[in-house]
Order: structure tokens, then C-alpha cells, then sequence
């Protein structure tokens, strides 16, 4: 296929960089799509605060009768690239036609791109930070999304690897079954773990309070330092932070968040869960207007699904590997039980970790998902 690659530099263009996604996955029935809105804002040097230390550049690709058969965006986190001592340029919302002359140009772009602004490597798909969607999908194909990941036709990854891209770092996704009853050992380390460092759980009933006592903002602070040593990482700035406790805090069910704190009241880990949103952004088809908003609404509030979703769970380095984890999910695991959850989704959770892996070692799991970032050299 000859293939046309042009810039995204109108609101018209953005629109359709936007679309491509739903109407290329439409008809998928693992796909679950973005907000509309949420998209717009992402791109919006504007609404997103992570430009302050991000540029980007948005592309399409064409087919010689003019349809947009690719999209790509060119991203340099330059906070990453100083913490992580690398001059890498991320792609990132990536989509193409099975053809492989699109997706050559499409990464050839980006690394055009790269060289142009001083990069020296290549490496995706990443987003602007570590809470946009990141992970190309190379197992689970057959398996839902969740609203915080990505999905993608099976044939990407071979396209990465036929243009010459190799493995970074992969991350997996697991199934943790809500058990009937609490695992005795799990318990018993809770126990053990809260008197022996003096740690109590803390829970809270009002957005409002949460808000007014400047938890919300303390809880992205700890997360900064809990996600630190991660892949890839980038600490997010304190108007990164309000972007995020805007958007999060007026969803949240307060029930499915715990905090954990010493005696005299530091936070040390937080565990931040919900119902899953997947098959009501799939009603919803990216829109909150005109009924997209009732769907949203029914499953968290209404009509929850079977399923949850584990979007934040962090503790402060000093207190990892001492059992604040267990802690945490004690609390939790009655509410879900409670409100009738079957599994949680744990998101993607990187391979390497062993910290994050043994966590769930008690419980009956499934992993079911597999994703990766693929990097070349320029």
C-alpha cells in the first residue's frame, strides 16, 4: 500500500485521530473505548498537565483513495528521560490496518520524529506518564480490556517485531478471585504486621473530607514514591496531581478505599478499587452525551457488574516487602464479598515485580492477559 503520513495541527484532524480508534474497534467485542472527552483533554497542552515537561506530535496515515487506514502519537517525556538517563522517544496510540507498509511509516515517522528533537532511541506503545495506557497486548486477545488498558488486534506485535522492534519490559494481568472466606495466613500476617509497626486502617465516608483534609493530593504523593524504582516512571508534578484527584476523587465508592496509617496518622499504603466501567464504556461507545452517562452511572452505583477493578494500590517504600499489603486487601475483601464481586482485574503489573506478583500468592488467581513495550535504537 502506498501510505500518506500527515500531522495532526487541527481540531478537525484531532477529531478524526480520535475516532479511528472506535471505528476501527467497533465491531470488536474485547475493545473498550476512551471517553471522548478524556481524549480531547489528554492531547490538550491546555487540560493536560503533563505537557509541562511532554511535547508531542499526533499523526495519521492515509491510503492513496484518502481513508485513514494508521494514527501514532510521537511523544518525549523529558522527566523520564533525565530520571531514567536515556534520550528515548515513546509511541503510543497505536493503530493500523494489517498492512505492513502502514505500520513501517507509522513508526518510521516516530523515529524521524525522534532524531529531529535529539533522541536517540525508540520505545512503546508508552503514554505521556505511567497512568495513561501503556503495553502493546501480545497475550489475551480473547479477554475483555479494562478502561485502563489497552486492546489491540493480535497482529500488532508481529508487526513489531517484523519491523525489528524487541522486548523491553513486558507487564501481566491477573484474575484474583474473591474468596469465600479469608485465607487463615492472610489474616494472621495482617494481624502480625499491624502491631508490630503500629499501623491502623483508615476509611472514609465523604468525598468532601477527603478533599478537605488534603488526603486525595497526600495519596498521589505516596503513590510518586511507591511507583518511583518502576519501569519507565516519571513523578508527577503537583498540577499533575489536582488533574488526577479532579478526576478520580467524584467517582470513587469510598467503601473500595482504604488507607493505611502509623499511629500518628503518616500514610503509608493506599488500595484504590471500583466496579469495572468496561461494558458500560462499551454502551456508552466513548460518549457521555446523550445516554452514555446513565450507563456509567448504573455500574457504579446501580447495577455493578461481577467484576472490579484494582486501579491504585501503592505503599511507601520504607514499609514494602513488610506485609502493609495484606493489610490493606483484609479490609477490602469483605467489601467485596459484600457487594457481590466474583474477580478483580489487577491491571497491568510488571513482570518483574516480584513484590507486586507475591501479594496475591494466597489467593486462587488466573493470568489471563499479557502485554509488552518494544524499544529500538535510532
Amino acid at each position: 500500500m502506498t501510505v500518506r503520513i500527515e500531522q495532526v495541527t487541527t481540531k478537525k484532524d484531532l477529531k478524526r485521530f480520535i475516532r479511528f480508534n472506535y471505528e476501527f474497534y467497533k465491531t470488536c467485542p474485547y475493545s473498550v473505548p476512551d471517553l471522548y472527552d478524556d481524549m480531547l483533554n489528554t492531547f490538550s497542552p491546555k487540560k493536560n498537565a503533563a505537557f509541562e515537561f511532554c511535547q508531542a506530535a499526533l499523526f495519521l496515515a492515509y491510503s492513496e483513495q484518502g481513508d485513514i487506514v494508521g494514527r501514532v502519537a510521537a511523544i518525549i517525556n523529558r522527566r523520564a528521560n533525565e530520571t531514567w538517563q536515556k534520550k528515548a522517544v515513546r509511541f503510543g496510540w497505536i493503530d493500523f490496518v494489517d498492512d505492513i507498509d502502514v505500520s513501517r511509516a507509522l513508526i518510521d515517522t516516530v523515529k524521524t520524529w525522534g532524531r529531529e528533537h535529539g533522541m536517540t532511541e525508540i520505545e512503546g506503545p508508552l503514554g505521556f506518564t505511567d497512568l495513561d495506557a501503556e503495553g502493546m497486548l501480545i497475550e489475551g486477545f480473547d479477554q475483555l480490556s479494562t478502561m485502563a488498558t489497552i486492546y489491540n488486534y493480535p497482529y500488532y506485535p508481529e508487526h513489531m517485531e517484523r519491523l525489528g522492534l524487541t522486548k523491553s519490559s513486558d507487564w501481566v494481568e491477573m484474575k484474583i478471585y474473591v474468596p469465600d472466606a479469608m485465607p487463615e495466613r492472610y489474616q494472621r500476617i495482617s494481624d502480625i504486621v499491624a502491631k508490630k509497626y503500629d499501623l491502623h486502617i483508615r476509611k472514609f465516608t465523604s468525598k468532601k473530607e477527603v478533599m478537605r483534609t488534603g488526603m486525595a493530593h497526600e495519596i498521589f504523593r505516596l503513590i510518586n514514591d511507591a511507583y518511583a524504582p518502576l519501569f519507565g516512571y516519571s513523578r508527577m508534578s503537583e498540577k499533575q496531581i489536582d488533574q488526577y484527584v479532579k478526576m478520580y476523587v467524584p467517582v470513587l465508592d469510598l467503601r473500595m478505599v482504604t488507607l493505611i496509617e502509623t499511629a500518628d496518622g503518616q500514610l503509608v499504603g493506599v488500595g484504590i478499587s471500583m466496579p469495572s466501567l468496561s461494558r458500560a464504556l462499551q454502551k456508552a461507545k466513548g460518549r457521555l452525551l446523550p445516554f452514555g452517562w446513565f450507563h456509567l452511572l448504573k455500574a457504579l452505583w446501580w447495577k455493578r457488574p461481577r467484576v472490579l477493578d484494582l486501579l491504585l494500590v501503592a505503599v511507601r517504600p520504607d514499609y514494602q516487602s513488610k506485609g502493609v499489603n495484606a493489610l490493606l486487601f483484609t479490609d477490602l475483601i469483605p467489601v467485596y464479598q459484600q457487594m457481590g464481586f466474583e474477580y478483580a482485574e489487577s491491571n497491568p503489573e510488571l513482570e518483574a515485580n516480584d513484590r507486586v506478583q507475591s501479594q496475591w500468592q494466597y489467593f486462587h488467581t488466573e493470568q489471563h492477559k499479557r502485554r509488552r513495550c518494544y524499544r529500538a535504537d535510532l
